[in-house]
């Protein structure tokens, strides 16, 4: 019963963070609040939410500076996920998110666009197909297959500005541009996700080293637009120090593909040959963790940004967190030894 309604809790008040559109060159992890794990115990749950701040006024033409399309692209964005292992090889995780803000500055055409609500859910079981124990070392290995299904929607607007047209009367329809799509707060369409999890651990040196590989099967949204696919690889290392704290980096690698269309490709007004990237960025993370609570806070810092035609890169990002693990059932006492 407590997984059903924190499963719900969870539906009501939470997206991933993909995004990508004319002069958009970004887009994250739907699986962010911390490293990526692997599988739970039997009857675990580990709860996990945080705060996400993402800004950009920088743009890139391949791999240099360019000059800038906007001022300034921002997103405030709260994400909550749930996992629950449901026996020893198979974790079950819903998760999904809410924009308290997207907001793009445009004072070229003396208005903002901007949008908030709902963004997507993010079903994702993931199974342990190897996990040994010898030696003081751990090894795991699991694979993920999930969905991503849009809660918001895909086809906001914004005002345009009222102090040159307002007449006295409520604004009409015509007062209203479309958002691109970098402030829409989900891209409409049903995704396939694909994960593979490799954990290796040293429990002497309290040290850990993994991978993971994120691949996302974007599908066509109710306007005939499909946003890139989009993959990721992965790779960490972590270790605890005096007990409580924890230091994990990451170096990322992310490609994203360029958007096709079926239809309606103009309704955004969008160039398609000014879609897509491949970027590297580091990645620390520093935690505390206590009773199974772990505090964190991450910074994802770009090294190296190549996107095809101008488009605002990665900039700055910044999250901080809390997740909670635990039983909800005891452990069975062993059955005594017969006589």
């Amino acid at each position: 019963m407590r997984f059903l309604l924190i499963s719900f809790f969870t539906l009501i008040f939470s997206t991933s963070v993909f995004s990508q559109g004319c002069c958009s060159g970004g887009a994250g992890s739907p699986i962010a609040g911390g490293a990526a794990t692997g599988v739970l115990q039997e009857n675990q749950m580990e709860l996990s939410i945080n705060y996400q701040f993402n800004q950009s006024n920088k743009f890139f033409n391949e791999h240099k500076e360019a000059t800038p399309k906007f001022d300034n692209l921002r997103s405030d964005f709260l994400f909550l996920r749930v996992d629950y292992g449901l026996s020893k090889k198979l974790t079950l995780s819903i998760a999904s998110g809410y924009f308290l803000n997207k907001l793009l500055t445009d004072t070229s055409k003396h208005f903002n666009y901007s949008s908030s609500g709902l963004g997507d859910l993010i079903i994702f079981p993931r199974y342990s197909i190897y996990n040994k124990t010898a030696n003081f070392k751990r090894t795991e290995i699991a694979l993920g297959l999930g969905a991503k299904i849009p809660l918001g929607i895909h086809n906001d607007s914004s005002l345009t500005d009222l102090a040159h047209s307002w007449d006295g009367t409520w604004p009409s329809k015509d007062l209203l541009e479309l958002n691109p799509p970098t402030v829409q707060t989900t891209s409409g369409s049903n995704d396939l996700m694909f994960y593979l999890f490799f954990f290796r651990e040293y429990q002497k040196r309290k040290l850990r080293i993994f991978m993971t590989t994120l691949h996302v099967n974007k599908g066509y949204n109710p306007s005939g637009i499909k946003f890139g696919n989009y993959t990721s690889v992965g790779l960490f290392a972590s270790k605890t120090f005096f007990y409580r704290w924890g230091v994990t980096t990451q170096l990322k690698a992310e490609n994203i593909g360029q958007i096709k269309t079926a239809d309606n490709f103009g309704l955004y007004n969008i160039d398609s040959k000014s879609t897509g990237s491949k970027k590297w960025f580091f990645i620390p993370q520093l935690s505390y963790s206590q009773n199974g609570l772990t505090v964190f806070a991450t910074s994802e810092i770009p090294l190296y940004q190549y996107l095809n035609g101008t488009q605002v890169g990665s900039q700055h990002q910044f999250t901080v967190g809390v997740n909670y693990r635990f039983l909800t059932k005891e452990c069975e006492d062993p059955l005594p030894p017969l006589n």
